[in-house]
């Protein structure tokens, strides 16, 4: 294994990179693709690009002949190499995505998650990544829905250079894969019901909404992530039949995380509701002491204006005289 990095073996959370044990729903979209992945990857050579902390290459590991992670942080790879040195059949490399150094056809499956929207040269990590594929090999690669994860909720990620529609991620790559089988992924809250008996079921996706649970369709109709499997070959892509892929959480953590937040952002708002209240009361009593004020001035005019009555005008204007000691 090699010596831990100089500052901390543990990699800072960005916002860019997903760290292992950042809690919400980026935990559940990372580590599903990976297990998506792996179908493919049994006892086979394979290149994780853009790799990061390294968890995924370890895991894809587990079941592939070799596993090659590359990814273009130093810190990263001093990072995976440190945490995952043991694993016999993974090695880390720090290079660029779109210069990888590969040989020709030396991979049987290249896997890519999250990576081609950081990038501007995206036709260039294209063409390296069917440059190192073998001619039956599969590229799995994701991306950001463009429409739906920005346009839809007028969100900025900072991190991404370019991002793509559908047809604009087709058409990279139509030109060096013709054949692709596309998924979607949108993280959310599932109702699993599943066979004791896995091996033996069939997939089934329904999807509903609030309003009308009975009007169901049977595919994603808002991705959130596009996930293809290409390849030059339509046989490579049949070998591995096309499924239904469900990751539950098997500890209801990303659940109970959101569940955590609820509670904190249900006791701020009671606390902001608290608060409203008391300014209303505070802004009703100050209303109260003003009427008194005011009630309190037209007594003392009336007051003052009888004893001008019964005294004479005179006198009044003698007061203040007398008051400053002028008049005795």
């Amino acid at each position: 294994m090699d010596a831990p990095p100089p500052a901390d073996d543990a990699l800072p959370f960005t916002g860019e990179r997903f760290v292992p044990g950042t809690p919400g729903e980026i935990w559940i979209e990372h580590w599903h693709r990976y297990h998506f992945a792996a179908r493919w990857t049994a006892g086979k050579r394979v290149l994780d690009v853009a790799c990061g902390e390294g968890y995924g290459s370890a895991l894809l590991a587990r079941g592939a002949a070799s596993v090659t992670g590359i990814d273009v942080s130093e810190a990263a790879i001093a990072h995976a190499r440190y945490a995952y040195g043991e694993v016999a059949n993974l090695e880390f490399v720090q290079a660029s995505c779109d210069r990888l150094p590969l040989g020709a056809a030396s991979v049987d499956v290249a896997v890519s998650f999250e990576t081609v929207e950081h990038i501007a040269e995206q036709a260039a990590f294209l063409d390296e990544l069917a440059r190192v594929l073998a001619p039956g090999g599969v590229l799995i690669l994701s991306c950001p829905n463009k429409h739906e994860y920005s346009d839809q909720r007028a969100h900025v990620n900072e991190f991404h250079v370019k991002e793509l529609y559908r047809g604009e991620l087709e058409a990279l790559l139509a030109a060096r894969f013709p054949e692709s089988d596309w998924y979607g992924q949108r993280p959310t809250f599932y109702s699993v019901i599943a066979p004791e008996a896995p091996e033996e079921a069939a997939g089934q996706v329904v999807e509903v909404e609030e309003a009308d649970p009975a009007d169901a369709r049977r595919a994603l109709s808002r991705p959130l992530y596009f996930l293809v499997a290409a390849s030059r070959e339509r046989s490579a892509l049949d070998a591995i039949p096309r499924a239904v892929s469900v990751l539950a959480d098997r500890g209801d953590w990303v659940y109970r995380d959101y569940e955590n937040t609820y509670r904190k952002l249900r006791r701020a708002e009671v606390g902001i509701e608290g608060l409203e209240a008391q300014l209303r009361d505070g802004h009703r009593v100050l209303q109260q002491r003003e009427a008194e004020i005011v009630a309190r001035g037209l007594q003392l005019s009336e007051k003052n204006r009888e004893i001008v009555r019964r005294r004479g005008w005179r006198w009044w204007l003698r007061l203040p005289l007398e008051r400053l000691g002028l008049l005795k």
